[in-house]
C-alpha cells in the first residue's frame, strides 16, 4: 500500500467501519495491503480485497460489480 494511504488512514477514526479494499497491480496482487489495513484501521472490519491486473482494469466493471454484490 502506498505511504500516502497510510498517512490518509491515520487521520481518521474507522472503528466500527467496514473497509472493502481494492487495487490494481502488475503482478503483486493485494500484497500485504489487507494485513496493513487491519493494523492501521484498528476496530474496523477489513473484508477480503479485490485485486485487478492493470492490463485488465479497463474491462473489469463486471468483476468489480460481482465482488461488491457478494459483499453487500
Amino acid at each position: 500500500m502506498p505511504m500516502a494511504m497510510f498517512t490518509f488512514l491515520e487521520h481518521f477514526e474507522l472503528s466500527g467501519k467496514r473497509i472493502l479494499p481494492f487495487c490494481t497491480n502488475e503482478g503483486s496482487g493485494m500484497g500485504s495491503s489487507e494485513r496493513d489495513l487491519k493494523k492501521v484501521c484498528q476496530g474496523a472490519k477489513v473484508e477480503s480485497g479485490l485485486s485487478i491486473h492493470g492490463a485488465e482494469a479497463a474491462n473489469s466493471r463486471s468483476k468489480v460489480e460481482a465482488w461488491v454484490r457478494k459483499l453487500v
